[in-house]
């Protein structure tokens, strides 16, 4: 009997000492992964002030809104708050760097000296866009890269961002309004 009761405390000692061995070296389990499936996060402009521009900038929206879903672009209803606000200047094309959030303030300057310069006002006007979603200029650059700018040349017409911008922007808005930065505030001149 005494040998019975023994074995069983012994018994008892060993699967307690396993059980705690055991969560020592345990993996923790793995953290929940992102929702990737949150709703895209909507912006809305105004081009109310952008006469003459407007074929432009809604071909440069539907690129963007055709090549990301994190984030879309709408033009805002009349009367109604926008957070990209689009106008049209004689001066060289700028604009906020963002990424704007909603409820936030970017603006968009499409200046026609570009234009009278030579230079395509559907990428103008996508490219300045790239600013307000958060891409800086990369400049000097290839016609391939969106945010290269006035550097690809007048006979560049490419209005599409590439791969890398895709990328960059998917992330910035990546998880929708949680995962947002503030907007930089910087004012970018795309002048050559």
């Amino acid at each position: 009997m005494l040998h019975s009761r023994w074995f069983k405390t012994a018994g008892a000692a060993a699967a307690l000492t396993l059980a705690t061995a055991t969560a020592a070296y345990a993996t923790p389990a793995p953290a929940p992964a992102p929702d990737l499936t949150a709703a895209a996060v909507t912006l809305r402009y105004d081009d109310s002030r952008a006469a003459g521009w407007e074929a432009a900038i809604a071909a440069g929206v539907a690129n963007w809104n055709a090549s990301v879903s994190n984030v879309q672009l709408v033009e805002a209803a009349p009367g109604t708050r926008a957070e990209i606000q689009i106008i049209a200047t004689t001066g060289w094309p700028q604009a906020t760097l963002g990424p704007v959030r909603p409820g936030g303030t970017a603006r968009v300057e499409l200046g026609s000296q570009a234009v009278t310069q030579g230079h395509d006002k559907t990428r103008i006007a996508a490219h300045e866009l790239g600013h307000s979603l958060g891409l800086p200029d990369t400049k000097p650059g290839p016609c391939t890269q969106l945010m290269s700018g006035s550097t690809g040349g007048t006979t560049c017409k490419n209005a599409t961002p590439n791969a890398t911008e895709r990328s960059r922007v998917q992330s910035l808005y990546a998880g929708g309004f949680a995962s947002l930065v503030p907007a930089d505030g910087r004012v970018l001149v795309d002048a050559p």
